[in-house]
């Protein structure tokens, strides 16, 4: 089977398009796409560290790295939850807030020019493909392993 041939073939490069471009775009505003997929999760209330785990799938040691990154950049700062003690808020600064305005315009920007040159027929099928792609892929539980690998007897 050629890659093109692969449903995640295209999924895939489909993904990395749209994150190339979202990423040269916010290049002009100082920032990258995961930063500002970042900043569009976080919100005014201030969010928790895990909520934002759970919001932008991302693991926690990447997470770690990424807000430390924003903390120097002075996107964000840390404070205690109000209440819970144990847990801990992100804000936003004011240039935080700034960036994502700017990071919600670009998402909407472009989300306006697909819409544009995909119907809406199109779009609900796309969404409803790729949900079921999603379902799929949680439900899928290879039936071998590739022969000579631990486990390959099963």
């Amino acid at each position: 089977m050629k890659p093109e041939e692969t449903v995640d073939y295209f999924l895939k490069i489909a993904w990395q398009t749209a994150a190339n471009k979202y990423n040269q775009i916010a290049s002009d505003y100082g920032i990258t796409q995961a930063l500002g997929y970042m900043l569009i999760n976080i919100h005014e209330e201030g969010t928790a560290v895990s909520q934002i785990a759970a919001l932008s799938g991302v693991k926690s040691t990447s997470l770690s790295r990424i807000l430390k990154s924003m903390e120097e950049l002075e996107l964000i700062y840390r404070k205690p939850d109000p209440e819970d003690k144990r847990s801990v808020k992100i804000y936003l600064t004011p240039l935080g807030k700034e960036k994502r305005q700017i990071a919600k315009f670009v998402v909407r920007s472009f989300n306006e020019y697909l819409n544009e040159h995909i119907s809406a027929k199109e779009r609900l099928q796309l969404i409803k493909t790729l949900n079921k792609i999603i379902q799929l892929t949680i439900d899928y539980k290879p039936q071998f392993r590739y022969p000579g690998t631990p486990g390959s007897e099963i």
